[in-house]
């Protein structure tokens, strides 16, 4: 039988050799072993179990393959729990958990104790809404997205994790348009990248994560554009908008939102690598 050290050391050399992050082979062997890392690191000597070996090394092969191992493994962590993810959402990303952070902090700070609408638009696996939710209890959430097979996925990461949250297919915010519904908080991770990018990116990503989850038109910009047509139909009096943009692309945002809204307080985050990455606008506030 293989041992633990001589396992990691296989993966780590074929998973470079086939340009992969040589790190993956830890994390999926701790997860076919269900072992923490420390658990992992003290027992470098220990013979794995056939059955665990073989299953270690199917996945190995395929995340050289380009298959991320997120898809392979069922889940992902995001803000400190775990969500369930498949091919028919995006893979929830670090950048992410600071729009979450950030969020957190304007609603905390502009709504209190009130409770407050939100929605998540273009919810994927649900990390984004079920995350505010959980962490602010005092938030009525809402999450939407255009795609059945991304919403049960969303809606089974809520029932797992036990968070309330109302569900609703439709694209952008047309759902609530028809209804009349009014949000106190739009939050969105929305498609911005750029469809001249494709050929550049990694197969990990492009052969595997959901296409319309990633790319809005030549610029990137679309989704945003469309928004700016729908937001002042939803919004309260007083509202926080925040979206993820890619990076380089906060002035372009910020100047929709600024342009859309005149009295609004927009304004440009960065993230912990001081890349633009998210954009708020405070209005009525």
């Amino acid at each position: 039988m293989v041992k633990v050290y001589e396992a990691l050391h296989w993966a780590s050399s074929f998973l470079t050799s086939h340009e992969r992050d040589e790190n993956a082979g830890e994390l999926l062997l701790r997860h076919y072993l269900n072992q923490t890392r420390s658990q992992l690191l003290a027992n470098l000597r220990e013979e794995i179990e056939d059955s665990a070996y073989v299953r270690f090394a199917e996945a190995v092969h395929l995340h050289a393959k380009g298959r991320p191992i997120q898809y392979i493994m069922g889940y992902e962590e995001f803000y400190g729990r775990l969500f369930r993810v498949n091919e028919e959402v995006l893979i929830p990303r670090p950048e992410t958990e600071e729009l979450v952070y950030h969020t957190l902090e304007r609603v905390q700070r502009i709504f209190g104790q009130q409770q407050a609408k939100l929605v998540d638009v273009g919810t994927g696996s649900g990390a984004i809404g079920i995350t505010l939710k959980l962490e602010n209890p005092n938030l009525h959430v809402t999450a939407t997205d255009i795609a059945s097979e991304s919403l049960a996925v969303a809606s089974s990461n809520a029932k797992q994790l036990g968070a309330e949250i109302i569900f609703e297919q439709g694209d952008l915010l047309q759902p609530f348009l028809k209804k009349g519904n009014i949000f106190d908080v739009v939050i969105s991770n929305p498609p911005y990248i750029p469809e001249s990018d494709l050929e550049g990116m990694s197969v990990v990503v492009t052969e595997h994560e959901p296409h319309r989850a990633l790319f809005a038109g030549q610029d990137g910009l679309d989704v945003y554009r469309q928004f700016m047509k729908e937001l002042p139909h939803v919004l309260n009096s007083k509202a926080i908008i925040g979206f993820e943009v890619g990076a380089g692309q906060g002035e372009q945002v910020a100047g929709l939102l600024q342009q859309t809204f005149l009295e609004a307080k927009v304004e440009i985050v960065f993230d912990i690598n001081g890349k633009d990455r998210m954009v708020f606008a405070e209005i009525g506030c």
